[in-house]
């Protein structure tokens, strides 16, 4: 009897932990590239130039993907599906010309969620500080629980891929 307490007490543990983590994050990254911003917008606003500095594409070259709408509007999408990347999309909600970029960010495997991924673009000089913002909800009780984790992995993430598409550009 005192084992069924002990799991008893230790899963009402993790649901308290869980609702008390929070429930949502912000990634914010920047690197400056040498060139003008409608070098790296282009690389970013037409996702059919993703493959070449996303690192998730990279972490996964034969993954399937298709591409659909006009680069740079609104609707213009990127869905893919993977062994290691999962499914989901990443369509344009906006673009302002070499300015800023906002994508939504849909996953469906290996787990459902949103996420709203920014691209701003601040030229001086002929060089263009790049921001790349995400945020995004984390589901209870798994999302919070490993949100410190799934946070980490995503800066990691996101120093490469400013690295390739800074490294893209400046070819």
């Amino acid at each position: 009897m005192i084992v069924v307490y002990i799991l008893v007490a230790l899963v009402a543990l993790f649901f308290i932990a869980a609702a008390l983590m929070p429930a949502s994050y912000n990634i914010e990254k920047s690197i400056v590239i040498n060139k003008p911003a409608s070098a790296p917008f282009e690389k970013v606003a037409n996702l059919s130039n993703y493959r070449d500095w996303n690192p998730w594409q990279k972490m996964e070259p034969a993954s399937i993907s298709e591409i659909t709408g006009t680069p740079a509007s609104p609707g213009h999408k990127f869905a893919w599906e993977g062994k290691k990347i999962g499914t989901g999309s990443l369509t344009v909600k906006s673009a302002v010309p070499y300015k800023l970029v906002q994508l939504d960010l849909q996953f469906i495997r290996p787990f459902k969620s949103q996420a709203n991924d920014n691209w701003k673009f601040e030229e001086n000089n002929g060089s263009t500080k790049v921001t790349w913002q995400n945020d995004g909800g984390l589901p209870y009780p798994m999302g919070r629980i490993m949100g410190a984790m799934i946070k980490a992995n995503l800066n990691k993430q996101f120093e490469i891929g400013l690295k390739n598409l800074k490294e893209a550009c400046e070819k």
